[in-house]
């Protein structure tokens, strides 16, 4: 008997027992399911790909895509622990959550996340146009059916690979503004991308005990700690690099420069003094996870300043532009009025 029924009958018993869980279900499961925190850093990269963007949408059409984003990746965590409910169940971070505790059933799950899917693909088709929505509908297929299925129980680069879905929503918030794909978001992308599997392999070398008893081969399971920390600090070099080039092709500006210039040197200076460190030493790690998600919202908090910032310079150089001829035009009106036998 595999784990997944192990942890299906669990959860049977569990609602047959415990009625009461189940009939106080709140909105906050629901939420739950969703992974907020997941959903949040999500959709605020979605929203700096958006405003980034060349075009400057139409501020009702900015407010139905950033809800059509957030459905759609609502929708891919509902999906998420839909499939993964018998391996959070034996897992001590996630056996908390509300399909092991009993509070929502795999189907509700699994209805509301199809449900949720749809509606965030469609709202969003309507909303901007179908390259938007395609983009989102195959990170959500991506995420659910490629790397929750499929990579995450067989291979230790599931996160490597599955990464990919959570780096596309600064595309999709870039092509909901523009209606296509741009050099400037395949380089968001490729940040995220290359983000992702040292912040994961950082939790996980703490949890490697969870992921070895739910059959997860993530590195440091299947690897080892020193193979992990080796990876995480070659990809740390890599992302101080792949960082910079928003400021290296002109998209960027000194702000962000700056700024994935510092947080780059930390992010690498943590790397390595994880890889010097013991294997009884979980604090490397736990700095390591944390930072890097300071990191990544402080990257692209600068990406959007300085993004406003040279905004702000292009309005009011136009502006000085506009105005430079009326005051020619003015003067010019003002000196007839004052010697009126010289015109």
């Amino acid at each position: 008997m595999n784990v997944k029924s192990i942890a299906g009958q669990l959860g049977d018993r569990r609602s047959r027992h415990d009625p009461d869980l189940a009939a106080h279900r709140t909105i906050s499961d629901f939420v739950a399911l969703t992974k907020p925190r997941v959903m949040m850093l999500a959709l605020f990269t979605a929203l700096v790909g958006l405003s980034c963007a060349p075009v400057r949408p139409e501020p009702i059409m900015i407010v139905f895509a950033v809800l059509a984003i957030a459905a759609g990746a609502g929708a891919a965590g509902m999906l998420n622990m839909w499939y993964d409910a018998d391996i959070d169940a034996v897992m001590s971070r996630t056996a908390m959550r509300p399909i092991p505790r009993g509070r929502v059933s795999r189907f509700e799950a699994l209805a509301g996340g199809i449900v949720l899917a749809c509606c965030s693909v469609v709202g969003l088709a309507m909303a901007t146009n179908l390259t938007a929505a395609a983009l989102l509908a195959g990170a959500i297929l991506f995420y659910v059916a490629v790397y929750t299925a499929w990579l995450k129980r067989s291979t230790r680069h599931n996160i490597v690979i599955g990464g990919a879905a959570g780096a596309l929503p600064p595309v999709i918030g870039w092509a909901a503004a523009t209606g296509d794909i741009g050099l400037q978001p395949v380089v968001l992308f490729l940040v995220i991308f290359v983000w992702t599997p040292p912040h994961f392999w950082a939790l996980a070398l703490n949890r490697s005990d969870d992921y070895a008893r739910a059959g997860v081969p993530m590195l440091p399971v299947v690897a080892g700690r020193s193979v992990t920390t080796r990876q995480i600090l070659i990809y740390s070099v890599l992302l101080a690099a792949i960082s910079e080039l928003p400021w290296a092709l002109g998209f960027a500006g000194p702000i962000y420069g700056i700024a994935a210039a510092i947080g780059g040197t930390v992010f690498f200076a943590l790397a390595y003094l994880l890889d010097r460190s013991i294997g009884a030493d979980r604090r490397p790690a736990h700095r390591l996870f944390v930072f890097s998600i300071v990191y990544l919202f402080a990257l692209f908090s600068a990406l959007l300043i300085d993004h406003g910032a040279s905004s702000f310079r292009q309005m009011r150089a136009s502006h000085n532009d506009i105005c430079a001829p009326v005051h020619v035009v003015r003067l010019a009106q003002s000196a007839c009025s004052k010697n009126p036998t010289e015109v």
